[in-house]
């Protein structure tokens, strides 16, 4: 039997990078599949994948940041599926560069509202329906600046920090109740978020990096699919890098 057969999952983000390869590694693994993104059209895409493969996925244009988007999201799985499994909380941005003393105030509002307001939403009407189905798995997409700093990226390490803190407060209220929650840390990962970035700036990530290479949206994936699967039944509230050694150093 596949790891997911049966389940139902939303992936936020899906419509390329790491939240494309985890809808995907779902459907493959048997899971039916909610597509989220702003983006119709790479979502679309998303969908014709899972299905190239055999696997089952629809979309549901989703902005995280509001909180009618979060519920309707559900909603449409429900009236779908039935039924909601898992959840991936993977959409985010990556914002402005500034130091905190010069950060735009409207860019730090965005960040917030993406990256951690975002994941809470989402949480907030994942779990009545994760309740209702009898149980579930939550997983929220962080990074590695979600337990180092980076400079001149205030918002994002804030963010970042901040939903590990709420994934182990999830955790801590609805582990007896058969919810799982876990966060996931990339390093940095070759996706659209790096699209801008120079050749310079690009060689001195890499270099960040003990194993010596970025890496690549499905090896987040993989970890991803085994943290939302019974192979993972007695993990719930912790923080898993996936970052070739940059927090070693």
């Amino acid at each position: 039997m596949k790891l997911l057969q049966d389940k139902v999952a939303i992936v936020t983000g899906a419509g390329s990078g790491i939240g494309r390869s985890v809808a995907i590694a779902y459907a493959r693994e048997g899971a039916r599949v909610v597509v989220s993104d702003m983006d119709e059209e790479s979502a679309d895409q998303t969908v014709r994948l899972i299905a190239s493969e055999g696997g089952e996925g629809f979309f549901v244009k989703c902005d995280v940041s509001s909180p009618e988007d979060n519920e309707a999201l559900v909603w449409a799985t429900i009236g779908k599926y039935g039924a909601l499994h898992i959840a991936c909380n993977n959409a985010g941005i990556g914002g402005a560069m500034a130091p905190t003393g010069m950060y735009p105030v409207e860019a730090w509002d965005k960040v917030i509202a993406v990256n951690l307001s975002g994941a809470f939403y989402g949480a907030r009407y994942q779990i009545p329906a994760m309740l209702n189905s009898g149980g579930g798995v939550i997983i929220n997409m962080a990074s590695i600046l979600g337990s180092v700093g980076f400079a001149n990226s205030p918002a994002y390490v804030a963010a970042k920090h901040g939903l590990i803190g709420l994934t182990k407060n999830i955790a801590l209220e609805y582990s007896s109740k058969g919810i799982r929650a876990n966060a996931v840390g990339p390093a940095f990962i070759k996706t659209p978020l790096l699209k801008d970035l120079d050749e310079e700036t690009m060689n001195w990530l890499v270099g960040r990096h003990p194993i010596g290479r970025m890496g690549e949206p499905k090896e987040v994936a993989e970890l991803v699919l085994w943290l939302s699967s019974p192979k993972a039944s007695f993990i719930t509230g912790s923080y898993y890098p996936v970052d070739g050694g940059y927090l070693a150093q």
